[in-house]
């Protein structure tokens, strides 16, 4: 049951690139009225409907009674956001949630990158996956016999988002004067922003082939080895969802257990977040803690990449909260999780000291990982992307009926009135 011609929507910021216009223009279809607030020129450059964008030129300290004065003269009854934590964000979905409104939430796919997340009210640290036991979710399986298909073998959109993230900056380092008083919620300039974002875009081959090169040498060097999957300091679910200042802190939290746990044999692998661009000095943090630890020559570095070729082979895997853990538990390796996660359940993530973790890791309960991931593909996760053009037409076809949808994508499932999902084709 919907209730599409009573919906007003009000998109805030979204994903880098047009997802955020081709999803208002089929809620226009489906019969709802959609307006967009731009914060810079990169937001506005990328809706091209003028007609429904709201242009915010005010001052940060401004918004928070802006955006309740939209909430009632614009009649709105839906918030759409692209991650829940930064501060216009917080401020609006605070606002909505006093007037009563929905409150939908997009972010980068739990079981990324072949999904995105679409919950209601929060998401991360803030999701309602969060107070959900696996017995609850097994209970809510209960009538499905689906089983669900690995994803695609090839279907990624790093480069895209890659290219859309220096463009989108492009257009604020450039065209940004209107907006001067609206701050980035970043910590760094705009022309730093730009900057990174096009140095990673040009330098793609070079990384590429680093990357290869520092895998092949662990893959084929014969070793035992630990897996250490690294965030984006600047990530919201680093900054927001843990007890961590800095990569550095966590950095040499995980290579002192290891240095006093593990086999010394054994040697620690850190694999860099694929959109990993330099802000952070991950690289002198590992070399300067292996030192400190006497680690140097059991300490290896890997510059972003898919996951799959490292944890083939790999021990065990070590995050703050990673979604990326998820991959791991899905091959049925020990994960240790230092963060709040959704994924960090009893049943299989250890609860270990990470001394303890190292010397003899437990395994997880591979039956209850499974159980959640099919709860995960029948509820918040959504097959698509939002980057390239056919990551788009998938993540569209199915999350828009969702949207409009009375129920949250849990209670939806819980009471049996969930439509059936869209599979993933496996590309050999």
């Amino acid at each position: 049951m919907t209730a599409a011609t009573q919906n007003t929507f009000l998109l805030l910021q979204g994903p880098h690139g047009p997802f955020f216009h081709q999803l208002g223009k089929i809620l226009r279809k489906a019969g709802s009225t959609v307006w967009r607030v731009s914060f810079n020129k990169g937001d506005e450059n990328f809706w091209f409907d003028p007609a429904s964008l709201i242009r915010y030129q005010g001052r940060p300290e401004e918004w928070p009674a802006r955006v309740e004065a939209l909430i009632h003269e614009k009649a709105i009854t839906d918030l759409v956001v692209y991650g829940d934590t930064r501060p216009i964000h917080a401020q609006a979905i605070a606002a909505a949630r006093a007037a009563g409104l929905r409150v939908h939430v997009f972010e980068e796919g739990y079981l990324r990158p072949y999904w995105v997340s679409y919950e209601r009210n929060g998401s991360n640290g803030y999701s309602r996956l969060m107070d959900m036991s696996v017995a609850q979710m097994r209970e809510a399986l209960a009538r499905l016999e689906i089983e669900h298909p690995d994803a695609p073998s090839r279907w990624g959109d790093t480069r895209h988002h890659i290219f859309y993230g220096a463009l989108y900056h492009f257009f604020v380092l450039t065209r940004n004067r209107p907006y001067r008083k609206m701050q980035t919620h970043r910590a760094i300039s705009v022309f730093a922003e730009f900057r990174l974002w096009l140095n990673r875009l040009l330098l793609l081959p070079m990384h590429m082939m680093e990357r290869k090169i520092a895998t092949a040498r662990v893959k084929y060097s014969g070793f035992p080895y630990h897996l250490v999957l690294l965030q984006l300091e600047h990530d919201a679910s680093f900054r927001m969802h843990s007890e961590f200042k800095s990569q550095t802190d966590f950095i040499d939290t995980v290579m002192a257990g290891f240095s006093k746990g593990a086999p010394t044999h054994h040697h620690l692998v850190f694999k860099a977040h694929p959109l990993e661009d330099g802000r952070a000095p991950i690289r002198k943090a590992i070399r300067d803690a292996a030192d400190r630890h006497g680690l140097r020559e059991r300490v290896h570095f890997v510059r972003g990449g898919k996951l799959a070729e490292l944890l083939s082979q790999a021990r065990s895997a070590v995050t703050v909260n990673s979604t990326s853990a998820q991959q791991a538990l899905w091959r049925g390796l020990p994960v240790k999780c230092f963060g709040r996660a959704v994924f960090a359940k009893p049943e299989f993530t250890s609860s270990q000291e990470i001394t303890d973790f190292f010397q003899a890791p437990n395994r997880p309960d591979a039956r209850a990982y499974r159980e959640y991931r099919h709860f995960l593909l029948e509820t918040s996760q959504v097959p698509g992307g939002f980057y390239s053009a056919r990551g788009r037409r998938a993540l569209l076809r199915q999350v828009i009926d969702m949207m409009l949808a009375l129920e949250d994508p849990y209670d939806a499932l819980i009471s049996g009135k969930a439509a059936p999902r869209q599979q993933l084709r496996v590309v050999k």
